[in-house]
């Protein structure tokens, strides 16, 4: 990260996400000085307990919807991360005019800030631009073949209207910009509710519930462990080239719902019984990124393996059900004395 003799800063908004607080972790080690900017609407301030004892973290708590505050527009960023957007079917459908408008309006303010600071401007966009794809593996060449009216648009729609956005400024001139279609990411800090398919599946898995599968089970995803996921952000960000055009970020081991369920049972030991429920209107049927683009552009390629990353997924989330435990325990003995 180029920073002309001084401490980078650098913006992230949606810092205290699953993937926003990993990529924040990763930058303090890279030596920059970050500025979390996070609603917390789906973020959580325990994904930045890490982060919080550096004297190079800041939090600011906003919502990018609205005018930012002060604390942000008066400060010159090097570098801006746009990571601020539920990336959950059930989270981001819950308020879908926030979803949208976060998408489009927030990228929008972000853009402007990025042009007053001269900062370098990476969004994270999603493999949903690609809809239920016709085309497979997805390159970025493919168009997509999004529903635009259905239950899903606020959050394909909105990526799809952010990224054109993003690169009519570049277009313009006005700012410096790099676009990232990330493909589905798990691994630690995952909510146990996030609605993602591995936190389902494992949640169910080590509590001993029904595992749901939608569907039959035979709809494909790629999985995409966050420490890649992360680096692959980090290099296109600091991708020095001419602009690149938007660049998948996944893991092209394509697998099934039904391959991922039996692995997990397998590294849970668990007993729970799959049932299976109808699939989600719009919900893709086959999902698997071509990522030849990143290998070359950015001589990236993810190292971590399913069942490695799931054996680390699995492990954190077996520790914090044990800490949810001991806190329910604890208020229990408390109510009871009382």
């Amino acid at each position: 990260m180029k920073n002309n003799g001084r401490q980078p800063q650098v913006l992230v908004a949606g810092g205290a996400g699953f993937l926003g607080s990993h990529l924040c972790e990763r930058l303090i080690d890279e030596g920059a000085h970050v500025v979390c900017l996070d609603n917390l609407q789906t973020g959580k301030r325990e994904n930045l307990r890490r982060l919080q004892r550096s004297e190079h973290f800041e939090f600011v708590k906003a919502d990018i919807v609205e005018a930012l505050p002060p604390r942000i527009t008066k400060r010159k960023f090097d570098r801006i991360y746009n990571l601020a957007c539920a990336a959950s079917p059930p989270l981001y459908q819950a308020d879908p005019e926030h979803t949208m408008l976060t998408s489009v309006l927030g990228t929008h303010r972000l853009l402007r800030l990025a042009e007053a600071s001269g900062a370098r401007f990476l969004i994270s966009s999603t493999s949903e631009v690609y809809g239920d794809p016709a085309m497979h593996p997805q390159a970025e060449t493919y168009w997509g073949n999004v529903n635009c009216t259905g239950p899903r648009a606020c959050y394909d729609e909105g990526k799809r209207a952010a990224e054109a956005l993003t690169f009519d400024y570049d277009r313009l001139g006005r700012a410096e910009v790099r676009v990232a279609r990330i493909f589905n990411t798990y691994g630690p800090r995952l909510a146990a509710d996030d609605g993602r398919v591995v936190s389902n599946v494992v949640h169910q898995a080590l509590t001993g519930e029904d595992i749901t599968i939608f569907g039959d089970g035979s709809q494909t995803r790629s999985f995409c462990y966050v420490d890649d996921q992360v680096d692959g952000l980090y290099r296109l960000m600091e991708y020095e080239g001419p602009q690149p055009g938007p660049i998948n970020i996944g893991n092209p081991n394509e697998r099934t719902i039904c391959e991922l369920v039996d692995l997990v049972l397998t590294l849970t030991g668990s007993a729970s019984e799959v049932v299976y429920q109808p699939l989600p209107v719009d919900d893709p049927k086959r999902r698997r990124p071509d990522i030849s683009k990143a290998e070359k552009v950015l001589d990236w390629r993810p190292a971590t393996s399913l069942e490695q990353g799931l054996r680390s997924t699995i492990a954190w989330f077996e520790a914090n059900l044990g800490r949810t435990a001991r806190v329910r325990e604890a208020e229990a003995e408390v109510r009871l004395s009382a």
